[in-house]
């Protein structure tokens, strides 16, 4: 992959580092290395401004646009401290590969594993916990957010500095080591980056490049970001290669991309990072799109735009079916669910432009034509736990038996897995939302936290949304952090078993064959049902049976091998409560 060309930030040049800011509505910039007299930048044309700096790697400065006013480098590299202070000048060459031929694997070998390095002890604990993903047979680790934050902790969607890992979690060098580390063991690694907004503390920009934002148009966080701007496009685009090709990251996962509403950038985007990486490198991008847009998701190999996205619409079957939850955004999913279900495991998208009810107007649009691999699948995510009130994890929403059936059905289709840390064992924590706010802007963010619950029917009334946690509370962090050590328990080293087991089978039976995947059919087993079929790249039919219900349910029985079943095969006819059944139909009997 050629190192991609730098319009931002600071790089090391021999004896001098070279810092270059766009700051299109001041005159005069300086650039303040601790130590150093202040150097001022020259110039250039559209609101651009460079200046050389006899300094190297671990250098101290700030910007200063203003007579009273100094910033820190909006790229970043690594903080002395807090996002406001001083940024440091790296040195990428630092860390010495103990890897690189490393070239990635296939998408359709993802088995994605989601977690928050803060709360698994930074890059250090994270870096401790792969070989055990590996063993469990998860292929793929995806890092929430690291982008530096304000506090000491943050979900990581509010970070301030795209560019820097955040401090608390370790050095560059130690992140590039999780990565190195992964590699070894056969583990991709992806990242979640989050470019349609900035978070409501320590963020610049408006003292000097307001140009970075558009008055006419608003997102939940404020003005949005100003994609028409090509100097606003190459500060992401050489974000997302800066990951790629500094740190080695095998994907990104690009947050809420329908609040940037600019769908040619995203191309673009896509298009520059296929375009670095080379024919002969696996990199993945994935949306999380609630406009559930098909024409961004890639077909065949060596298009361009997305390998996948987050099919939040499985999700919420799922949920529904499980939970009997039906308020808020799970209205849209509380009549034929299983139907529904079945659309989602066939086409993708349960919503395809027919009116969602939720948001009163037409959502999705048509998406059968596409792989099952182009959907990430989860029955937890970051998300769908912290967005509940209290963090419960599914597994303490539903009957066991039905977690289950619903765990095998999750691991063995098409569609691209992916877990949340803990899920694995059904751990007992809560993942909650937490931040690290203070006075002012603390009080906001735990008021808008519970005013958010508003809509949902068990918190209609003020008095119950007022013990919803404070986001800031330290406690609230630490009752989010799991322990490895339930694990040994009988209840939860069982969980731990069935998810070995299913990906052991997933790896074997299954994953091979995704390649040319193509659905065959799909259809609703009553009101908690579902069976879909799939004809595998090598000929095979691929059936899976489900039932979250307690009782039976008339299912035609398949011929062939039994690749998984709950509790022992399903009577003629009849799919028992809370089972999900797998058969493999091989090829000369198709």
């Amino acid at each position: 992959m050629s190192v991609p060309e730098r319009s931002y930030g600071a790089w090391l040049s021999g004896d001098h580092t070279h810092f270059r800011l766009w700051a299109p509505n001041v005159d005069a910039v300086q650039v303040e290395v601790e130590g150093l007299p202040p150097a001022e930048m020259q110039s250039r044309t559209d609101g651009w401004f460079d200046a050389k700096v006899a300094c190297g790697a671990g250098a101290k400065y700030l910007f200063r646009v203003g007579p009273e006013m100094t910033v820190p480098d909006p790229a970043s590299h690594a903080q002395a401290h807090e996002v406001s202070g001083p940024s440091l000048v790296s040195d990428p060459t630092s860390y010495r590969w103990r890897n690189p031929e490393w070239k990635g694997r296939p998408w359709h070998e993802a088995v994605i594993y989601e977690l928050h390095v803060g709360a698994l002890g930074g890059f250090s604990g994270v870096t401790a916990k792969l070989a055990a993903l590996a063993e469990l047979g998860v292929t793929a680790v995806e890092l929430m957010p690291i982008a530096a934050f304000s506090g000491p902790h943050n979900w990581g969607y509010d970070g301030v500095l795209p560019y820097a890992p955040d401090g608390t979690y370790g050095t560059p060098d130690e992140l590039k080591h999780l990565v190195d580390t992964a590699h070894g063991l056969g583990l991709m690694v992806f990242l979640d980056v989050v470019y349609n907004h900035f978070g409501p503390e320590g963020n610049f920009l408006n003292a000097y490049a307001t140009d970075f934002y558009r008055n006419d148009r608003k997102t939940p966080w404020g003005d949005a970001i100003d994609f028409r701007r090509p100097q606003v496009q190459r500060f992401f685009i050489e974000n997302a290669l800066y990951w790629i090709h500094e740190f080695r990251f095998d994907g990104l996962r690009f947050d809420a991309v329908h609040a940037i509403e600019d769908d040619d950038f995203l191309r673009r985007m896509a298009a520059e990072i296929r375009e670095a990486a080379g024919p002969d490198r696996h990199v993945h991008l994935v949306l999380e799109n609630e406009h559930n847009d098909a024409a961004l998701l890639r077909r065949g190999h060596g298009a361009q735009g997305y390998d996948g996205q987050w099919a939040d619409d499985f999700h919420h079957c799922v949920h529904v079916l499980l939970t009997g939850q039906t308020d808020a955004y799970y209205e849209d999913f509380a009549e034929n669910t299983s139907t529904l279900l079945a659309r989602c495991l066939t086409e993708g998208f349960a919503y395809q432009g027919e009116r969602s009810p939720h948001r009163g107007g037409p959502r999705g649009t048509p998406s059968a034509h596409l792989p099952g691999t182009a959907f990430v699948i989860c029955l937890q995510n970051h998300d769908q736990i912290g967005n509940r009130a209290f963090g419960e994890r599914l597994a303490d929403l539903s009957h066991p038996k039905a977690m289950r059936a619903a765990t095998a059905l999750f691991l063995m289709t098409p569609q691209i897995p992916l877990l949340f840390m803990g899920q694995e064992w059904a751990a007992s924590t809560p993942f909650l939302y937490f931040a690290g706010y203070k006075d002012e802007l603390a009080e906001a963010v735990a008021q808008g936290r519970r005013d958010e619950f508003a809509k949902f029917d068990d918190f209609t009334d003020p008095a119950k949304r007022a013990r919803i946690p404070d986001p800031n509370d330290a406690e609230t962090f630490k009752a989010s952090v799991i322990d490895p050590e339930e694990m040994n328990d009988e209840d939860h080293a069982a969980w731990v078993q069935l998810h070995r087991l299913l990906l052991s089978l997933r790896r074997t039976d299954i994953m091979p064959h995704l390649p040319g995947t193509r659905s065959v059919s799909g259809s609703a087993l009553g009101t908690h049902g579902v069976q879909a079929r799939w004809r595998l790249g090598n000929g095979a039919i691929l059936t899976v049976s489900t039932n979250l219900a307690e009782d039976p349910v008339d299912c035609a029985q398949p011929e062939g091998r039994v690749v998984y079943c709950t509790q022992g095969r399903s009577e003629a006819g009849r799919l028992p409560g809370c089972t999900t059944e797998v058969v493999m139909t091989e090829p000369e009997n198709v």
